[in-house]
């Protein structure tokens, strides 16, 4: 069976499918039934596709014979008949308006009902004429809380996270090098150097039949739209809506226009500068000393050929690297099989999809040699925190998943709300029998920056406190990082010795990789954490080491790079 949508995208159709009945006001059971399935279908990730290919969706509590059909129509297809439909009765204005964060379908209704507003334009002119501060449910703080939603999906318009737009030009790649005409092909752009948010995907790819490859790619099936069409370079919108161009080359080009479409701008432009210090000329087509062109085969010989380390492609933003690359001291930069085990694993006993021994045991067979356990702390109700008594519970219980799993060391610890005044979520004496503390901020993001700033210091303050989670709160795409005072967070980290997360969920990303510098410089140990909900979550890590990368981190620099026996020294 073909994959035309990812799972990440079928759970977001499920997702728009419930908002879309609510706002039309179907049956809520039944949009009710489409909000469950499409989490679900996020948790299970890739094992979707299994269950449908062995036809036991059905058999899944939560998915009765209607959303059988649908999600498999969506796997088949990659669409959705009753979703193409469900849209093309309401205005086409409300699929911008469900993005609003905090509008959500019953306001959308009112505000459709009673002012008649059905496009973003339309409702941010509202606001603008104080139009929402007299309707039932809204107010003034609701109204400004809007308006600065709308301008927050305005911003975002066009972008993707990282990982979606991944998972969509590796699928367009494995079928281009699967091409027999097709000798090289790459990811280039910012996918390669791994940015957070991308607008679209770059590809190159070398031929001798670059027409027989141009057609091959404007028909795939992922393929909705062929937006250019030409010999050597098309662009196409896929079924996800993520962009993606491709340039095809002779072979002999490869490198050069693989290097040229990596970028980024400011690294070509300062790169040509040094080539010409050097007597040398290159642009996209080539390498060159007066009419001669250097014969490269690959990246790094291009660099070679002025005297550079080979420059890998996520430092390249035009921040210092080629400097370094001259002096020879660039970094060793961190890899995956570095990572020795994770922190920031929740399980049933918080908010997670999988128990303590199912977690140990995924994270065991992954080739870690130690897990750390952090459920959420009390506050957390939403993410049914544990109160101090479950803490206690769990703790016998991480001990009997020990003695099943000697070859894994599993550490016993909570990701601990930070709360408004900068206290923590639970007592002194239960912070203290744990064996880590992952101090985060889940609540009041709206406080000012000072507040917010002093709130995050008195926590790091905390003697019991191992590391700080998802720093600023963001969720890309989503939710704009909390205002905070970064640099007085790392002086205050440096100062106590606590470790900094970066969060490597995808949908956070959290701290940002210019942070990672940051921090490096003051010698803070970054610790690269999964916060993992499910078993496949364990695999984001490989997300975080991107962008650990980015930040310039070593090995060296990152705290779980180190064994379970240095965790306890």
């Amino acid at each position: 069976m073909s994959r035309s949508l990812s799972a990440p995208e079928i759970s977001r159709i499920l997702h728009d499918m419930a908002v879309l009945m609510e706002v039309r006001g179907d049956n809520p059971f039944k949009a009710r039934a489409y909000a469950n399935a499409s989490r679900l279908v996020e948790s299970w990730g890739v094992q979707l596709f299994a269950l449908v290919e062995a036809g036991t969706l059905a058999q899944q509590k939560g998915i009765g014979p209607g959303l059988t059909q649908a999600i498999t129509e969506l796997v088949a297809t990659g669409r959705l008949a009753a979703y193409d439909e469900l849209r093309g009765a309401l205005p086409a204005g409300i699929a911008d308006l469900i993005k609003i964060p905090g509008l959500g379908p019953k306001k959308i209704q009112t505000l459709f009902a009673t002012l008649a507003i059905q496009t973003l334009g339309e409702l941010e002119y509202a606001c603008i004429e104080n139009r929402l501060t007299a309707l039932r449910g809204f107010g003034a703080k609701t109204q400004e809380k809007i308006l600065a939603g709308i301008a927050y999906v305005k911003q975002q318009h066009g972008q993707h996270r990282y990982d979606v737009a991944l998972a969509e030009a590796e699928s367009v790649l494995a079928a281009l090098r699967a091409h027999p005409s097709v000798k090289r092909a790459s990811i280039a752009g910012s996918l390669r150097r791994r940015k957070d948010i991308v607008k679209d995907a770059d590809l190159v790819a070398s031929t001798d039949a670059p027409e027989d490859v141009m057609a091959f790619f404007t028909t795939l099936p992922r393929v909705e739209r062929v937006t250019s069409h030409g010999p050597t370079r098309s662009a196409a919108t896929l079924v996800s809506g993520i962009a993606v161009d491709l340039r095809v080359v002779d072979d002999r080009a490869f490198p050069y226009a693989l290097h040229h479409s990596t970028g980024s701008k400011e690294h070509h432009t300062l790169l040509r500068g040094y080539a010409k210090q050097q007597g040398l000329k290159m642009n996209e087509y080539g390498l060159f000393r007066g009419e001669e062109e250097i014969r490269c085969d690959d990246e790094a010989a291009i660099y070679a050929a002025l005297g550079l380390a080979s420059i890998p492609p996520e430092l390249r933003e035009g921040t210092g690297e080629i400097e370094a690359a001259a002096e020879n001291r660039l970094p060793d930069l961190v890899d995956t099989p570095a990572i020795l085990g994770v922190f920031h694993a929740h399980t049933t006993y918080s908010d997670g999809r999988a128990s303590v021994e199912e977690m140990a045991r995924a994270a065991h067979e992954l080739g870690y040699r130690y897990l750390g356990i952090s459920d959420h702390s009390q506050a957390a109700h939403y993410a049914n925190g544990m109160s101090p008594e479950r803490v206690v519970q769990q703790r016998a219980e991480i001990a009997a998943v020990r003695d099943k799993l000697p070859a894994l060391t599993v550490f016993h610890g909570a990701e601990v709300d930070i709360l408004p005044d900068g206290s923590l979520d639970y007592p002194d004496e239960l912070l203290a029998s744990l064996d880590f503390v992952i101090a985060s901020v889940h609540s009041q993001f709206g406080q000012s920056r000072d507040d917010m700033t002093r709130r995050v210091v008195r926590a790091i303050r905390h003697p019991a406190v191992t590391m700080l989670g998802h720093a600023t709160g963001r969720l890309i795409l989503a939710r704009e990082a909390y205002a905070l005072d970064m640099d007085r967070v790392l002086d205050a980290a440096a100062a106590a010795g606590v470790v900094m997360e970066l969060n490597a969920n995808p949908r956070r990303l959290d701290i940002d990789w210019r942070v990672c510098r940051e921090a490096k410089s003051r010698g803070i140990l970054l610790s690269i954490n999964p916060d993992a909900h499910r078993i496949e979550g364990l695999r984001d890590v490989g997300y975080g080491v991107g962008i650990a990368r980015k930040g310039w981190l070593e090995a060296s620099d990152v705290f779980n790079t180190r064994s379970a026996a240095a965790m306890t020294d």
